[in-house]
């Protein structure tokens, strides 16, 4: 079976942590340590979020002093190797020497028109108090967005078209390669009127391009990990439930964060609407669970309404 594994924000740094090498090895560890399993039994693809690495790197560059930041893009390709670096160590410790692996820098297509670019909403970087956000907004002309009671800078989050390096993802997989690609939700390019590639000021979002790059290696199973086990509805309040089953339709129906579970959701149901087959939510240390179907929640076409797990 080939499985599509989203790991989510938390995968290599969780909310409040400090940006440091050492936090973010460890959570790798972890975050190898579920999915092991999964490379053991199945051609295996992994994707991951970078949206506190870009902001730390785009930070860095602004105090480096020149008058000139480097662009996201170029930034999202620092962290695409770096963060790849982290999880083929620690799988690579994990799993038999025989096991190859491989980090691809993925250059994603976008559309220069796309309304995102006049309403960033993507969260990148560290929290902020209300004062610090307003004096960086004012030093470099960032954007900054309220996360709870903190702050975050937001860029653009246009959607994914296409995905360049599909043919050597499906190359590797093809001969037994755990393939980490699409980082950040790949490198966000667009062509000019000249037909040139190049790079623009934007961060896609992972779950979005993901969706994107299962689709296109003809995936059976695209999973998304995050920091919940399920998909909840009335979550935080006494009557919340989780979901087990559901269709796409049935989820049209429901209404979650935007900030959260809603790109998860939208990707899974685009995902099962276009193929088929089904997708699934859950959380990092449930993977081999989720995979069984014994956790988290599943997204399928033709299922029931909704099922929910027992409280």
């Amino acid at each position: 079976m080939r499985v599509l594994v989203a790991l989510g924000g938390n995968a290599l740094l969780r909310r409040g942590e400090a940006l440091t090498a050492e936090n973010q090895r460890r959570n790798a560890r972890v975050a190898a340590e579920a999915l092991a399993p999964v490379g053991r039994q199945h051609q295996l693809v992994i994707c991951h979020g970078n949206g506190p690495q870009v902001g730390l790197l785009a930070l860095q560059s602004a105090a480096y002093g020149s008058g000139e930041t480097y662009p996201l893009d170029v930034l999202g390709a620092q962290t695409e190797g770096m963060i790849g670096y982290l999880i083929e160590q620690e799988l690579g410790n994990i799993l038999p020497f025989e096991v190859p692996f491989a980090t691809i820098l993925t250059m994603v297509e976008v559309d220069p028109n796309d309304p995102a670019f006049q309403t960033p909403t993507k969260p990148i970087g560290p929290i902020y108090g209300e004062e610090e956000s307003k004096r960086l907004a004012a030093q470099h002309g960032w954007r900054f967005a309220r996360d709870g009671a903190h702050w975050r800078r937001v860029v653009a989050s246009p959607l994914p078209l296409r995905v360049f390096e599909i043919r050597p993802i499906r190359w590797l997989l093809e001969r037994g390669t755990i393939v980490t690609c699409a980082g950040g939700g790949g490198i966000p390019t667009v062509y000019d009127d000249k037909r040139r590639l190049h790079g623009v000021e934007a961060v896609i979002d992972k779950d979005r391009a993901s969706a994107l790059l299962a689709r296109e290696l003809e995936c059976d199973l695209f999973v998304m990990l995050t920091d919940a086990d399920a998909v909840y509805v009335d979550w935080g309040t006494p009557h919340a439930r989780a979901i087990r089953v559901a269709s796409p339709d049935a989820l049209r129906g429901f209404d979650f964060p935007a900030g959260s579970m809603g790109p998860k959701i939208e990707a899974a149901i685009d995902f099962v609407s276009r193929t088929g087959h089904p997708a699934a939510i859950g959380a990092m240390g449930d993977a081999e669970r989720i995979l069984k179907g014994e956790a988290g929640t599943r997204v399928m076409a033709g299922a029931p309404s909704v099922e929910y797990w027992p409280r």
